[in-house]
């Protein structure tokens, strides 16, 4: 009679705790990243009044079974449905992340850390990835300095909006290119002035400047000169006058005029260098030939001119590579550098002040493309020198390496396309202003960027997250938390890249609950029907028990 009103009890306890889980599921309805539970029941115990008996061959008796009387019902596991997905809902806010797969972000407290599927993240007031319901710091993977690539280490929390990373450092031009068409019919090209070319260009600081190129016909078929006629700051005012030894193309402005000891045993005249009584003509200079290599020779002429190096007499020259030794030679031979500069004695040089400046174009009269330029076949550059004893209240510059093999001398009805883009025809070497940060993006394998007003983007840092061998092993810890616990499996410290299992993350949306309310009313009915029956269980044994104590009447 006991036995009943204590098996009820068991069932209203367990029913009861079944409605427990299902009002949570309910209320969690709408929480972001909330993960279903469900309850399973299972017998208590059971009393054994007899055992069961095997069949007596002897006596020919068969067997029989137990007879056992069960004392009710117990909770036998409560588990979560942790890798059913939510639905995904759409917020805009590109801090918010949604998890596809069974990974986990993984946060911290400063000592602890916890794993969660909620992705409403923010930025707090120093710049890091945090969770906007608590404040824990969001995990991930560092960039490493030397390299610039995520280093998979120990996860950190990530600074995403450090000062360091507002903005984007400047860089100098050092690469264009002319591109389009020069029509030899065009009235600028035959003009004085020429046909004007702008070219935008950035020093080391970030600052921009146009320098304006003047490119015309010099009366030779397909032949065209290039000179720098002006270079302008960001305000369109001149700046020419600051460059005192501004050199374009294969020679250099000489402003004053110079006097260079000549080595002791060297002797310099207008046909070439004698050492040690042999003559070395300044066009076998640049050459192998039977009186020795062009390396050996260029030593010779180096040292006549009283320079330590070879690079120091190419600089004079406006050389910008200090080793171009073919610009060098080729201006020797065509004479571009003449005996009016080189006043030869045994005892000194002296450079006259001289300008040549710039450089000439030559197109192929069948291909109408480009041919040479300063007579070389192999080398169709320009060289924009700043001088290096340049000092500009902005910073100092770089040499701009101006590339003519993209332009051609087409017919184009008397309207030439031609013009300078700052880069390579890649982009390269193009400069930039200094960049102020735009935005950040989250990419589909966590990895954070910071965009630049400059065009410029810069890899912050990657979100980490975690997987387990046993999900359900976790251990809610409130706040969308999880630990882990020994049946999870543990968290090695470092994590995984959430696509490595084929997983990705969403920007803009989160993860919202996975409860299914249908199937919650449905055990809802169910549940309320058993902890009622139980309930009767109770009423009816109370009876039982009433109708025993009324018989002493």
């Amino acid at each position: 009679m006991m036995r009943s009103l204590y098996s009820g009890v068991a069932g209203l306890k367990t029913h009861q705790i079944k409605m427990d889980v299902i009002g949570n599921n309910i209320a969690n309805v709408n929480t972001v990243g909330y993960k279903s539970q469900s309850i399973n029941f299972a017998e208590l115990m059971y009393q054994t009044s007899q055992s069961a008996s095997g069949p007596n061959a002897t006596t020919g008796t068969a067997g029989t079974n137990a007879k056992q009387i069960g004392l009710g019902v117990k909770s036998a596991a409560i588990t979560t449905a942790i890798t059913q997905p939510g639905s995904s809902q759409t917020t805009g806010n590109p801090f918010d992340l949604q998890l596809k797969g069974d990974a986990f972000f993984v946060v911290s407290d400063g000592s602890n850390r916890y794993f969660t599927r909620d992705g409403s993240f923010n930025v707090d007031s120093v710049g890091n990835l945090a969770m906007s319901s608590n404040g824990y710091n969001v995990m991930g993977w560092q960039v490493d300095e030397t390299t610039g690539q995520i280093k998979k280490d120990t996860v950190s929390p990530l600074k995403v909006l450090a000062p360091e990373n507002m903005t984007y450092p400047p860089e100098a031009t050092t690469r264009a290119y002319v591109s389009g068409t020069i029509d030899k019919n065009d009235s600028d090209v035959t003009a004085e002035s020429g046909k004007i070319m702008n070219l935008n260009f950035f020093d080391n600081a970030g600052y921009a400047y146009t320098a304006k190129l003047s490119m015309k016909a010099t009366g030779v078929e397909g032949e065209y000169s290039v000179e720098v006629t002006d270079i302008l700051d960001s305000n369109g005012k001149s700046v020419m006058a600051q460059f005192p030894n501004l050199s374009f193309g294969s020679s250099v402005k000489v402003a004053n005029a110079q006097t260079l000891n000549v080595a002791q045993g060297y002797t310099v005249n207008a046909s070439g260098v004698t050492y040690e009584g042999v003559t070395y003509p300044f066009a076998s200079l640049f050459t192998d030939d039977a009186q020795g290599t062009a390396a050996e020779k260029q030593t010779i002429l180096a040292n006549a001119y009283g320079f330590k190096t070879y690079e120091e007499f190419a600089k004079l020259y406006g050389n910008v590579s200090g080793a171009d030794t073919d610009t060098i030679g080729a201006m020797l031979a065509a004479g571009a550098i003449d005996a009016g500069i080189m006043d030869g004695t045994t005892g000194a040089l002296t450079v006259a002040g001289k300008v040549i400046q710039g450089g000439i174009v030559k197109y192929n009269d069948s291909t109408k493309l480009i041919e040479s330029v300063n007579g070389l076949t192999n080398n169709f550059t320009l060289d924009l020198r700043f001088g290096d004893d340049v000092s500009m209240p902005n910073g100092p510059f770089t040499t701009i390496n101006i590339d003519f093999s993209p332009s051609n001398n087409y017919n184009a009805n008397g309207a030439s396309t031609i013009g300078a883009e700052a880069g390579d025809t890649k982009g390269v070497g193009a400069g930039r202003k200094v960049g102020k940060m735009s935005g950040v993006s989250i990419e589909g394998n966590g990895m954070i960027y910071a965009h630049y007003d400059n065009g410029q983007t810069k890899l912050l840092g990657q979100i980490a997250v975690a997987e387990f061998p046993n999900a359900a092993g976790l251990e809610k810890q409130g706040d969308n938390l999880y630990a882990a616990t020994l049946n999870s499996g543990e968290f090695d410290g470092i994590g995984v890249d959430v696509t490595s299992s084929g997983g990705y993350i969403s920007t803009g949306v989160l993860e919202m609950s996975n409860v299914d309310l249908s199937s919650e009313f449905t055990e809802m009915i169910t549940t309320q029907r058993g902890f009622q029956a139980n309930s009767r269980i109770i009423t009816v044994s109370d009876t039982l028990l009433e109708e025993l104590v009324n018989l002493k009447r």
